[in-house]
Order: structure tokens, then sequence, then C-alpha cells
């Protein structure tokens, strides 16, 4: 799985860096660093008046915020991931 977090200007104003120390400590925290790729990306047209852009795989979501993350991330990562057989471990 392929997780891009949108670092450009935009999205960099609304708290990008949050949002990538967030989607690292919840790889970690679940030892995911084998199954999960984490990247920026610069602007991808998505811009949204609260939050920021994440890419997984080619579906794009906006309006991220470290308050809704926790939901995000096991909706979005969590589920996909077992989905596809995948067990997440939690330190």
């Amino acid at each position: 799985m392929i997780i891009q977090i949108c670092v450009g200007s935009s999205c960099h104003l609304k708290g990008s860096e949050e949002i990538v120390k967030l989607f690292q400590k919840a790889v970690s925290e679940y030892r995911l660093e084998n199954e999960v790729t984490l990247a920026g990306s610069f602007c991808t047209g998505k811009c949204n008046r609260v939050g920021v852009t994440v890419t997984i795989d080619d579906d794009t979501y906006t309006g991220i915020t470290p308050e809704d993350f926790d939901v995000f991330f096991r909706d979005k990562v969590l589920e996909q991931l077992k989905s596809k057989g995948v067990t997440p471990w939690i330190v």
C-alpha cells in the first residue's frame, strides 16, 4: 500500500507535517513497515478548506485532520489491509 500525504503549500499550512507524524506513528505501532510505504506529494489539485489531502494507492481523500486521523486510519488503511489478508499488530 502506498500512502501519499500532500505537502504542498496549502496542505502544509493546514498541518500536513502533523499528519505525516501521525501516519509514521500509526504504521510503527501496528507494525506495518513492510506493508505500507509513506511518501510526500506536491499538490494533487484536490485542495479543501480544511485538512490535508491523502492518496492511498489510487484513492484520494481530502480534509484529513489530526482530530479525525484515527478514524481515517482505521477505516481506510487497516480495513483495506485486512481485506488483503494482512493482520495488523499493535505494539
